[in-house]
C-alpha cells in the first residue's frame, strides 16, 4: 500500500477493547507520522483517548447509533469530510464494519473470518488472518498490510492536568502513609466478578502485614454498593474513592502502588497509564485479555473450574475459585518491586 495522508481506526466499544487498540495506533503514528488519525469510537469510551498524540481527531458517537439515521448520516458527513486513504477496523462486527465502509476509503482493513463476525468482512479490502493470543498483539497483526511489524507495542498514554490535580489534592486530604493500592470491584459481567468479600479479605491481610492502604474505585450505582460493602467489610482498612471520571481514574491509577480488578475497562486503563496490575481472570483466559506488559502479574483458578467459551459470560464459578491468599502473594510480589515514577 502507499503511504496514507489519512487514516480512520474503528474501535466503537467498550473502554478495554478501545485501550487494547491504542499501541496499534501509536504504530501508526510512528509509521507515518504526517499522517492524520482519526478515531470512531462510542460513548464515555472516547474520554480515555482524549489528548492521546497518535489520535488527531475522535469521531465520537452515542451509543445505538446505527439504528439512528440521523447519527449515520452524521457520521457520513464527518468521515466524508476526513478524506480517509485508509481505515482499519479493529473490532470486526456489523457495527463497525459498517462504519469502516462509510469511510469510503480505498483501503480498508479487518480481521479474517471467523475473528471477523455478523458480515463484518465484507466491508474490507484487506483481511487479515490473525495468529497472537493476546488481543493487543492481534490487532497490531492487523497492519501487516502496510508492512508495519510492532514488536513493542506501548501505549503513550496522555495525561489529564485537570483530573490529575483534582486526585493529588483528594488523596492529600487522607493522609495516607503511603500511596494506595486500588481495588476495583465491577465488571460488565457478572461473571468476571470477583467476590466482594474476597476484595474485602484483601484489603485487610494488607493493611495487616504491610500498613498498606487500600481505595475501592467504582462507577455507577451498584458498583458503588458493592464498593461501599468492601469499605464496611474491611474494619478501616480501605476507603472509598470519590466519583471518578474515567481521566480521574486514569491519573488516581498513576498516584497509586497497585490496582488490583477482575477483567474490565478500569483495570486495562490501569495497565494503560502504567500503574502495576494484578489481574483477576475466570471465564476469560489472561492469555488472551489480561494487563498488558511484564509488569502485571494475573491469577487464574484451576482449570477444572475454567468455563467453555460459549458459557463464559453466564459462568458462575471460575472467579469464585480464585483464591484470596493468591491474590494477596501476587499483590505483595508487586508492591516489593522499585516504584517507577508517575
Amino acid at each position: 500500500m502507499a503511504a496514507p495522508r489519512s487514516i480512520v481506526i474503528v474501535k466503537l466499544s467498550a473502554i478495554g477493547d478501545v485501550l487494547h487498540a491504542v499501541p496499534a495506533a501509536v504504530a501508526l503514528k510512528r509509521a507515518f507520522p504526517a499522517a492524520r488519525i482519526g478515531w470512531a469510537v462510542e460513548g464515555v469510551a472516547a474520554d480515555v483517548l482524549a489528548g492521546h498524540p497518535a489520535v488527531d481527531h475522535l469521531f465520537r458517537l452515542p451509543r445505538g447509533w446505527l439504528t439512528q439515521p440521523r447519527a449515520v448520516a452524521s457520521l457520513r458527513r464527518q468521515l466524508k469530510w476526513f478524506a480517509a486513504d485508509l481505515a482499519v477496523d479493529f473490532q470486526g462486527l456489523l457495527k463497525s464494519g459498517v462504519a469502516t465502509w462509510l469511510t469510503d476509503a480505498p483501503q480498508r482493513i479487518g480481521p479474517a473470518r471467523p475473528a471477523s463476525r455478523e458480515h463484518a468482512w465484507l466491508a474490507y479490502t484487506h483481511p487479515v488472518r490473525q495468529a497472537a493470543t493476546h488481543i493487543v498483539e492481534r490487532n497490531c497483526e492487523l497492519l501487516t498490510p502496510l508492512d508495519i511489524r510492532v514488536s513493542q507495542p506501548t501505549f503513550d498514554m496522555p495525561r489529564w492536568p485537570v483530573s490529575r490535580l483534582r486526585m493529588e489534592q483528594w488523596l492529600t486530604s487522607l493522609r495516607l502513609p503511603t500511596p494506595p493500592v486500588l481495588l476495583n470491584p465491577g465488571a460488565g459481567w457478572a461473571s468476571k466478578r470477583w467476590p466482594v468479600e474476597h476484595f474485602a479479605a484483601v484489603a485487610r491481610a494488607l493493611h495487616r502485614r504491610h500498613g498498606q492502604p487500600t481505595v475501592v474505585v467504582w462507577g455507577g450505582g451498584q458498583e458503588r454498593i458493592a464498593a461501599e460493602r468492601i469499605a464496611a467489610d474491611s474494619f478501616g482498612a480501605a476507603i472509598m474513592a470519590p466519583s471518578t471520571t474515567l481521566q480521574d481514574l486514569g491519573e488516581l491509577c498513576r498516584l497509586s502502588r497497585l490496582f488490583i480488578s477482575g477483567d474490565t475497562g478500569p483495570l486495562h486503563l490501569a495497565a494503560a497509564v502504567g500503574t502495576p496490575c494484578v489481574g483477576l481472570f475466570g471465564p476469560v483466559p489472561a492469555g488472551r485479555n489480561g494487563p498488558y506488559g511484564r509488569q502485571h502479574v494475573s491469577v487464574e483458578p484451576p482449570p477444572a473450574l475454567r468455563p467453555v467459551w460459549d458459557d463464559r459470560k453466564t459462568d458462575t464459578q471460575a472467579m469464585g475459585g480464585i483464591d484470596v491468599e493468591r491474590v494477596v502473594a501476587a499483590a505483595e510480589s508487586l508492591l516489593t518491586r522499585p516504584a517507577v515514577a508517575a
